[in-house]
């Protein structure tokens, strides 16, 4: 699998949020990308995930300009900003709501992340009753249950204690193989011996290539 970045560039009424973004990612590694807030990251994973269309340029995955054909990429987890959940249900139930659509993996499975997100113990709980780092890990959970090939992880650490982000980046190193996995953070510490690519981004410009 690849996904190309070329000449991809992002403005929001007047003003460019990316310029001139050209990468090839390639599965079996994963890629870090590192900048303050506002630098551009959120906006970069918003146009991989097809939530925006580029201004100029294009985003191929293993050729095919999937945004130009108003679609997304397929097989895709994505945790991008603060995650969504219906409140008023449990953690578990959430997931099996998600997981009752493609229909692919079983209670077992989602179990299985749960506890891998150091959830398990609390997957009776309602969504409402959350802290900010369950509810992160709960949105890891939803994008990594169904072993897609792309995994799309924006600020995924934020409130998560040092535990579960230690079990949660050893299995993406697990996994990595045949997929391609992103991690965006304001954090460098966070990509640190985890990531086999770390791009940094400023001012929506890819500083280090």
């Amino acid at each position: 699998m690849k996904l190309e970045i070329k000449n991809v560039e992002k403005k929001f009424n007047s003003n460019y949020v990316l310029n001139n973004i050209n990468l090839t990612m390639e599965n079996g590694k994963i890629y870090g990308f590192v900048g303050r807030n506002g630098s551009g990251k959120t906006v970069l994973l918003k146009l991989i995930c097809g939530f925006y269309k580029p201004t100029d340029g294009e985003i191929l995955l293993d050729g095919y300009n999937y945004i130009k054909n108003n679609e997304y990429p397929k097989n895709t987890g994505a945790l991008i900003e603060n995650p969504s959940f219906l409140p008023y249900l449990s953690g578990y139930d959430n997931l099996k709501l998600l997981a009752d659509i493609n229909n692919q993996i079983k209670k077992e499975d989602i179990d299985n992340i749960l506890k891998l997100v150091n959830l398990y113990d609390d997957r009776n709980k309602i969504v409402f009753k959350y802290s900010l780092g369950m509810k992160q890990k709960l949105g890891i959970a939803q994008a990594i249950m169904e072993n897609q090939d792309l995994i799309i992880l924006d600020e995924p650490f934020n409130g998560v204690e040092k535990e579960s982000a230690s079990k949660i980046r050893d299995y993406l190193k697990t996994i990595k193989e045949n997929k391609i996995i992103i991690i965006s953070t304001h954090v460098s510490e966070d990509l640190d011996n985890f990531v086999d690519v770390v791009y940094k981004i400023e001012d929506g410009r890819i500083v280090n290539e």
